[in-house]
């Protein structure tokens, strides 16, 4: 299993594929081993796809420090530095979808093309997430199993008539995210860095051509959200999966890879 020595922390990555990187980043409590492997096969044909788990999450290490999204951002900058990534697409879901925002703005260089999905720009304009989500955000992790947080997990994802429609899938789901789950108090550390970001008022300085994907159907980071990126950041195109949840990535994975290898195929 490959290492990085990242700053202060040691971090897990993957690297799949060859040609120009597209780095792939996973949002909160989530590790790499959650990227549907439909996606990393198809990304991996044309790119040499780069995905890792946060600081706090999965194999990598969970220093008791308060988190931030420009830390993230860091992170995943010096992983590209130590792959000897100079510039690279930046592909972030949900948490990391912030992550990446915050990758754009502060270090626009290294940014080829950006792609944010099921997120949120931060700050009070961010349209919260339903009742029904952020039950589920504040619930005592410390007294669940790992398979029983992550069922917990799948009613944020997907719409309930997906789940019944499509067991197989929900069932996949359930045993990707039931690997490697993290820490109550590292969720919580992560979830703090969510609550503090605030990328909104600086997203017109976004030149990087970028793509927005929202779900209709996303109790957790509601499609407002991701219409709120795109009127800011210059000439972004938004595209929502009007019958999506959460889990859009992997709900609609054909349309999404589909969707996202156009965008950086141009």
């Amino acid at each position: 299993m490959p290492y990085a020595k990242v700053r202060d922390i040691n971090m897990y990555y993957e690297v799949h594929g060859k040609g120009f990187p597209l780095v792939m980043i996973m949002g909160l409590g989530a590790n790499a081993y959650w990227w549907d492997p439909f996606l990393i096969d198809e990304f991996s044909k044309k790119f040499r796809v780069v995905v890792f788990d946060n600081r706090g999450a999965g194999r990598t290490d969970k220093p008791k420090v308060e988190y931030t999204m420009k830390m993230f951002a860091d992170d995943t900058v010096g992983l590209m530095d130590h792959l000897g990534i100079g510039k690279a697409h930046i592909l972030g879901v949900s948490m990391g979808g912030m992550i990446a925002q915050e990758i754009a703005l502060n270090y626009p260089d290294r940014v080829e093309r950006l792609i944010l999905c099921v997120t949120a720009p931060g700050g009070q304009v961010t349209v919260p997430p339903k009742p029904e989500a952020m039950a589920l955000l504040t619930i005592d992790r410390s007294k669940l199993t790992d398979e029983q947080i992550a069922r917990e997990t799948l009613k944020v994802l997907y719409p309930e008539e997906f789940i019944k429609d499509h067991p197989e899938v929900a069932e996949a789901t359930v045993e990707r995210i039931s690997k490697h789950v993290m820490s109550a108090d590292a969720f919580m550390r992560q979830l703090n860095a969510i609550m503090k970001f605030n990328a909104y008022d600086r997203l017109g300085s976004i030149k990087i051509p970028t793509l927005v994907v929202s779900g209709g159907k996303d109790i957790l980071v509601p499609p407002e959200n991701g219409r709120l990126i795109a009127e800011k950041i210059p000439n972004a195109k938004l595209v929502i999966f009007d019958n999506s949840g959460h889990g859009l990535i992997t709900q609609e994975r054909d349309r999404f890879a589909k969707l996202v290898m156009g965008f950086l195929l141009k």
